[in-house]
């Protein structure tokens, strides 16, 4: 069992893809911190900092969970912005149902309203394309 995770994930993580892990991540934190500051106001997110944590945390769970499962880092994924877009993009919607099912639970304030779904999906899938693509640019 332990060679076949293993095998498993030989096939999903490529240390290349390094930069793009880090990057994604600071990507999905400041663009859901961004949109908790705009929505609830600065003064309020700097004296409850506990407060941004349950926001973007749900999301940056999601991404840990979904995109090394799904190849997001896969061998191959540091080659090219053709490569590295879609893997991104296919591993963002499980990660954003992952995080909107977090937040589903009382556990974390926020809900799931249909207009949000729709916003975080968009904002994650738009904001890793940009990302990635202006990686491969700059490289």
């Amino acid at each position: 069992m332990a060679n076949a995770v293993a095998a498993f994930f030989d096939r999903r993580l490529d240390g290349r893809a390094t930069p793009l892990a880090v990057g994604d991540l600071i990507v999905v934190a400041v663009l859901f911190s961004a949109g908790t500051v705009h929505h609830n106001g600065f003064a309020f997110v700097a004296a409850n900092p506990g407060y941004l944590a349950g926001a973007v945390g749900p999301f940056l769970i999601g991404w840990i969970v979904a995109a090394p499962l799904l190849g997001a880092y896969a061998p191959g994924a540091a080659e090219s912005s053709k490569a590295a877009v879609p893997l991104a993009l296919r591993s963002w919607l499980v990660a954003d149902a992952i995080a909107l099912g977090i937040r589903a639970t009382p556990f974390v304030r926020g809900g799931v309203q249909l207009t949000f779904v729709a916003v975080s999906l968009g904002v994650g899938l738009v904001g890793l394309a940009l990302w990635r693509t202006a990686f491969f640019k700059l490289r």
